[in-house]
């Protein structure tokens, strides 16, 4: 301490962490934004690209203020220190989320069944005017770019009684923590609604269990609300949802 309170500060050791405190701002008035619904998430999510931004910009000026002050007699140390960390919080999560985004097409209504896709019922109140269309008919090209990014996704062949089926596919949803808006065992349908911890984002999931020959068939259907890239999240449910189904039912 009696070192750096006799040496000047090393100005670009405080600028760096004047833009991680920055970038830190913006993240979180981003979060309180979207949460409580005050601006549309088309401002939102400029925002929270501005904030990994700046937060990459504060880690490169940190690490420049560190080599500063560690090859000068400036102070000053402890500030870029802590604009690095502080940067490296706001900027690596949104950076990777960015560039994951990137690889995977820009569609956000995925599937089990290509052909005959479950319907959403219920969850359409709950859906506002300026909320993603539900009708599957953009981009045209929907189901050969979810093919060719997901192609693992497919119905869920169970060797066992619907009705049990049903039974358990609502209880895996329940502890995905989804919330459930509706169930119909008569037409083996439930819809439910999962938001994203952090900000709050919202998709729109429905499960059909139909009958077989040799048990049960399940399909899911997860859909975005707003946005037009999930980053990959909709099929990453769909995938969580039936190994837990599988799981319970083995």
């Amino acid at each position: 301490m009696g070192h750096e309170k006799m040496n000047p500060r090393s100005r670009i050791a405080t600028w760096g962490l004047r833009l991680a405190i920055i970038a830190l701002l913006l993240f979180v008035v981003s979060v309180v934004l979207n949460r409580f619904d005050i601006v549309s998430f088309k401002i939102v999510i400029p925002m929270l690209g501005l904030s990994a931004l700046v937060g990459g910009i504060a880690v490169l000026v940190s690490a420049v203020g560190i080599l500063r002050t560690m090859l000068s007699a400036r102070s000053g140390t402890r500030y870029a220190i802590a604009g690095l960390v502080l940067g490296l919080l706001v900027a690596a999560p949104l950076g990777q989320t960015i560039l994951a985004g990137i690889k995977l097409p820009r569609i956000h209504d995925i599937t089990t069944d290509l052909s005959n896709p479950p319907q959403f019922d219920a969850v359409v109140a709950l859906r506002g005017p300026d909320t993603n269309s539900l009708d599957r008919s953009a981009p045209a090209d929907l189901a050969e770019q979810q093919e060719a990014a997901y192609p693992d996704l497919a119905p869920l062949a169970i060797d066992q009684h619907p009705g049990k089926v049903f039974e358990a596919a609502e209880d895996v949803a329940r502890k995905m923590g989804w919330d459930i808006v509706s169930v119909k065992p008569e037409a083996g349908v439930i819809e439910a609604t999962a938001a994203t911890r952090l900000m709050n984002f919202k998709d729109d999931i429905v499960i059909r269990v139909t009958e077989t020959e040799t048990g049960a068939l399940v399909d899911l259907r997860s859909a975005s609300r707003v946005g037009e890239s999930d980053l990959g999240a909709n099929a990453n449910r769909i995938r969580s949802f039936l190994h837990e189904l599988k799981k319970s039912l083995s």
